[in-house]
């Protein structure tokens, strides 16, 4: 289960009961000792209308917006990067907005052995041209074989292309690190523990919101694995379950959490990544909802 795939309408639990908001306490946080977080959004809102999730086609509309709405830095999907032409076409919106590209998500089957060399290409490929437009961050969801947990001699194929992917991230400046749906959380977590037996260090991308509905507490999950974390997904949610049309207009305790990033002295990338449900109608323009979810974010969390 991914984002690509938009799950079931759920209730939230007494988990989420924990990160509603209590009131209207939120307020501007000034602290000139803090490390600096980079506030981005991710384009699954734009992608996911679109034909194999592929943004090549919108992707000046989606630095137009994404500049007016005021965020630092735009996360893609991968398609764009596997294109000389887009590349070169991120690179003039880059100068164009004034707004940076700061990395890729990522999809594929990590675990699966007979696919790892076509992964380590197509990946050396997108770091290439990731590099070419000053992008740093790469975002990696491992995948899930259907039906099933994944055995031990996966996760030590998962793990061994891992590290190739690191090291190569390493040469040419991206790092990486492991996001995660639900499937990598479910279970007491059992898939990401399966990678981090095999990779203590490796550093963390946490989507605070698959968390949740994984049964998790985000909080807990930022204080206990708070060293290796360097980016993270948000994206807020109603007291049914469902995702609202931008931040601020659901229930989930963003002053809480933003309480929590400084406590950990976070520094990284905190991506806004908005979805909607199947069949959902927009009230507003994407633009405007994003520009509200950014000044919320700020309000809120004092990014």
């Amino acid at each position: 289960m991914d984002r690509r795939r938009f799950i079931r309408n759920t209730s939230l639990s007494a988990l989420a009961l924990s990160l509603y908001q209590t009131g209207s306490s939120a307020s501007i946080i000034k602290d000139s000792s803090r490390k600096k977080i980079t506030v981005g959004a991710h384009v699954w809102v734009y992608a996911s209308t679109m034909p194999g999730y592929d943004v090549s086609p919108i992707l000046s509309q989606i630095f137009s917006d994404m500049a007016y709405a005021g965020f630092d830095g735009i996360e893609t999907m991968e398609q764009p990067l596997r294109s000389t032409v887009y590349t070169k076409q991120i690179k003039e919106l880059i100068d164009q907005y004034k707004i940076k590209l700061n990395g890729s998500s990522y999809g594929a089957e990590m675990w699966n052995k007979d696919k790892q060399n076509e992964i380590y290409e197509d990946v050396d490929l997108i770091f290439t041209n990731m590099a070419s437009v000053g992008a740093r961050t790469f975002g990696v969801s491992v995948g899930e074989p259907a039906g099933r947990k994944k055995t031990e001699d996966e996760f030590d194929n998962q793990a061994d292309l891992l590290k190739r992917l690191i090291a190569l991230g390493h040469k040419k400046g991206i790092v990486l690190n492991l996001h995660n749906h639900t499937n990598e959380v479910e279970n007491n977590m059992y898939d990401l523990r399966g990678t981090l037996k095999r990779i203590p260090d490796v550093k963390l991308g946490p989507d605070l919101n698959w968390l949740l509905r994984a049964g998790i507490n985000p909080v807990d999950f930022l204080r206990e694995f708070q060293k290796q974390i360097v980016f993270m997904h948000l994206r807020d949610q109603l007291s049914n379950g469902k995702w609202p049309e931008s931040m601020g207009e659901g229930n989930v305790n963003f002053k809480e959490i933003g309480d929590v990033l400084r406590e950990i002295n976070f520094e990284g990338d905190a991506n806004i990544e908005l979805a909607h449900e199947n069949g959902f109608v927009r009230t507003r323009p994407l633009k405007e909802s994003l520009k509200m979810s950014r000044e919320y974010m700020r309000k809120t969390m004092g990014m």
